[in-house]
């Protein structure tokens, strides 16, 4: 197939990756695409992936068989209709659809009408209103910004001043949810959905944290591993009949079908799984450590959901063995990364065994050829082994030989599962 992949990040690096792996061989094209992606693929980092009607004509132009949509933003902003309205199968649902991750008011809409478990939650406008909700609920505090805010919006805190603050801030842009807090074990699982039937990849764990021990500010996140051994058997099943169903089946109702990749954000408390967020797209890093695992060819699930033809489809399969990320980021990230600097090692880092490495944000010096860090996460480094103690072992040798000046990463990605 000819296939367009929207994006620039460590996400869509992962996916191209994965689609290099199959036994057909795919055309395969990225814009903007990044300086990593850029020595595997062909990219375009002239085409805007915000410019709908842009990714359209060039879509058929190009005779593309098929557009997968990787990041939030274009998805939010509807590139996916007029995609679909000129019959270009694409992998990402429509605008009103994306609203699942858009806006945390419609998700929780959408969950109460189909039925969803998740936390109880108050939608403010005002600040009085926000610390009345605050003052409801009790600590720790939850409050979330109502839109997009990369992964940064979520602030999960004892500290009522600092709760005060953060919705504050994000009231500034629009409104907030003032949530009650969820206590226990948090699991990414995706689904492939057509719009009708749903299929399960491997659940993930990500950390949100940007320092060890779950502590300091929040990210888009710092690392990842799958599968989780310690999940119940029937957990996939679970979310499957109580969350991904049900809430595929009321945008339906509603005439948005959900077209694309699920990502149900949970929580196993002491009253049964619940749902933190959905997002209406591959997560990023947990996206680098699912696709590795995954034996089914990624585009047949793809294009099969683009053209409404999952129930065809079989369970995806995985490999036995476990996957490790560890994201790289600059300094200063998450509230003000440096960039610019030079990024040295990666031929060494690559040379692990069962080591690939994602690139999340980098570009390639025309002047000099040097590869220099464009944001805050900047390289995800991901290793494969039979066990985890393997994998997290081959991930952090493969990181201490990248040089960044005055980068940082997590020490203790998948430790507890050791």
């Amino acid at each position: 197939m000819k296939i367009l992949v929207l994006g620039s990040g460590a996400r869509e690096h992962a996916i191209v990756t994965s689609l290099l792996t199959e036994e057909v061989a795919h055309e395969i094209v990225v814009a903007p695409g990044n300086a990593g992606i850029a020595q595997d693929v062909s990219v375009e980092p002239g085409l805007d992936p915000l410019n709908g009607e842009a990714v359209t004509e060039y879509a058929i132009e190009h005779d593309i068989d098929l557009v997968v949509i990787g990041p939030e933003a274009p998805l939010v902003a509807g590139v996916a209709d007029p995609l679909r309205t000129r019959g270009i199968p694409v992998f990402g649902p429509g605008k009103v659809a994306a609203q699942l991750e858009g806006s945390k008011t419609f998700a929780k809409r959408i969950m109460d009408a189909a039925g969803v478990p998740t936390g109880r939650a108050v939608r403010a406008t005002t600040l009085l209103e926000a610390e009345e909700a605050l003052d409801a609920f009790g600590a720790p505090y939850v409050v979330k910004a109502d839109g997009l805010a990369a992964g940064k919006g979520v602030l999960v805190t004892e500290d009522r001043e600092a709760a005060v603050a953060h919705s504050s801030h994000y009231l500034e842009h629009g409104a907030v949810l003032v949530e009650e807090f969820l206590d226990g074990q948090e699991v990414s699982l995706f689904l492939v959905s057509d719009g009708h039937t749903v299929l399960p990849l491997s659940p993930a764990q990500d950390y949100k944290r940007l320092l060890d021990g779950d502590a300091g500010p929040n990210t888009g996140g710092m690392g990842a591993y799958s599968p989780l051994p310690w999940l119940p058997e029937t957990f996939v099943d679970e979310v499957i009949e109580t969350v991904a169903l049900p809430t595929v089946r009321q945008l339906a109702r509603e005439q948005t079908p959900f077209i694309g990749l699920l990502y149900c954000g949970l929580i196993l408390t002491g009253r049964g799984i619940r749902v933190i967020e959905f997002n209406a797209r591959f997560g990023d890093p947990e996206t680098q450590v699912v696709l590795p695992r995954l034996v089914t060819p990624l585009s047949e699930l793809l294009f099969a959901a683009a053209t409404g033809a999952l129930a065809t489809q079989p369970r995806p399969e995985f490999a036995l063995d476990v996957a490790v990320a560890v994201v790289l980021a600059s300094e200063g990230y998450p509230e003000a990364p440096l960039t610019g600097r030079a990024i040295t090692g990666l031929d060494e880092a690559a040379a692990v065994p069962e080591v690939t490495i994602a690139h999340a944000a980098t570009v390639r010096d025309a002047a000099t050829g040097a590869l220099l860090a464009t944001g805050g996460r900047v390289l995800c480094v991901v290793a494969r082994g039979t066990t985890f103690a393997e994998a997290r072992a081959l991930a952090y040798e493969a990181v201490g030989k990248i040089g960044l000046d005055g980068s940082q990463y997590r020490t203790d990605i998948a430790a507890r599962v050791v």
